[in-house]
């Protein structure tokens, strides 16, 4: 049995600049629906700064945990680094958007938080199990 994806779609599957876009477009589109009871002119600012967040986070997420693999070991091989990763990316994400005045910060930046931590958390599984 072959791949049933093309070599297109694989192709743009392990494409970088593709994630970051799809991040970009994916968590900027969140925020302007999570602020869109501000109208638009409040709602924009927050969806821009999450679209190029995100997609920063796309782009360095991945080396970052990749970076960490093999430097914890046991449980804290599992657990470390996605801790640090959830915690940086919180930190991150919580200071831009108070810095801009996001009106709606909680629910801005609890999916794109979410789907980040559970990305770090799934990747690090996989990194923790590879042989060394």
């Amino acid at each position: 049995m072959g791949n049933a994806l093309p070599a297109s779609a694989q192709s743009l599957g392990r494409s970088t600049p593709a994630h970051v876009a799809f991040a970009f477009a994916a968590m900027g589109g969140w925020a302007l629906f999570a602020n869109r009871g501000h109208g638009l002119a409040e709602a924009w600012p927050p969806a821009l700064a999450q679209g190029v967040m995100s997609g920063a986070i796309t782009f360095v997420l991945k080396r970052a945990l990749e970076a960490m693999a093999g430097r914890f070991v046991g449980a804290l091989a599992y657990l470390a680094p996605p801790a640090i990763t959830a915690l940086a990316i919180l930190a991150v994400l919580t200071a831009v958007h108070r810095l801009i005045g996001t009106p709606e910060i909680l629910a801005t930046i609890a999916v794109p938080w979410s789907v980040s931590t559970l990305y770090a958390v799934a990747y690090t599984a996989a990194l923790a199990r590879r042989p060394r």
